[in-house]
């Protein structure tokens, strides 16, 4: 039983690391769409400049509804390793 006990805390810190490990790409989307901000060049006003905002606002949307996918998959995994973590203590 001790070594069951062992066995799920040791899952248990393993998703909490997978847990930190995606927050770590939500952070890093979040870079990314900072920089994206910065390459839009409101002062070009061409046809070209505009197709060029116009595709960096789609791809910015896209990774702003990615970085809300990934923080919402940070609760999931985070409840899932609370929801482990307490079958440890369950089973010692």
């Amino acid at each position: 039983m001790a070594s069951d006990a062992a066995a799920c805390a040791s899952r248990a810190y393993e998703v909490q690391q997978l847990a930190a490990r995606v927050a770590a790409c939500a952070d890093k989307t979040d870079a990314v769409l900072a920089r994206l901000a910065g390459m839009e060049l409101r002062n070009w006003q061409s046809p070209a400049g505009r197709a060029y905002r116009t595709a960096l606002s789609l791809q910015a949307a896209s990774l702003r509804r990615s970085r809300t996918a990934l923080q919402e998959a940070v609760a999931v995994v985070l409840r899932h390793a609370q929801s482990v973590a307490q079958s440890s203590g369950r089973a010692g």
